[in-house]
């Protein structure tokens, strides 16, 4: 999974062969096979890994000592933003929501949410707040506006 994750970051699921992969992994094709249908398989085993990442971090969440909504938020966005400091992790996923219109893909990019947004369990509104700040957020670490001092880098950081 690692190497597969570090492969797909680069060039994403389209600039990505399972030949690429395998080269990385230092395992041969047909093991790769073994393990996974098909090129989308694997992608959609990389997006439903980074989402138990996700939901791994979130559960720290649960050890915050108040009941404070915008407390718990905080530390959610807190837990969030440590695991997209993995650029790998956060490239995947970035990749992953442009390539949902291959079936299985979009499939595990929407299952991907689906599980983010039950285990979070807040109200409509927090949740949208909460994907738009972390999807936000995912756009200024990938184009690198984390980086740069300009008027636009800044607003786009908040």
């Amino acid at each position: 999974m690692s190497a597969a994750i570090k492969t797909f970051a680069v060039r994403g699921y389209y600039g990505t062969s399972t030949m690429d992969v395998v080269k990385a992994a230092g395992i041969s094709q047909g093991y790769l096979y073994r393990l996974f249908p098909d090129k989308d398989g694997l992608f959609a085993a990389l997006i439903d890994h980074c989402s138990n990442v996700l939901r791994e971090a979130a559960a720290a969440v649960a050890k915050v000592a108040t009941t404070d909504p915008e407390a718990v938020f905080a530390a959610l966005s807190s837990s969030y933003e440590d695991v997209i400091a993995d650029r790998d992790v956060l490239m995947i996923l970035m990749h992953g929501n442009c390539t949902a219109v291959e079936p299985v893909i979009g499939e595990a990019v929407r299952a991907c949410y689906a599980k983010q947004v039950k285990y979070i369990g807040a109200s409509d509104g927090q949740l949208r707040r909460y994907f738009a700040d972390a999807l936000l957020g995912n756009v200024v670490l990938a184009v690198g506006a984390d980086t740069v001092d300009t008027p636009g880098a800044r607003m786009l950081r908040g």
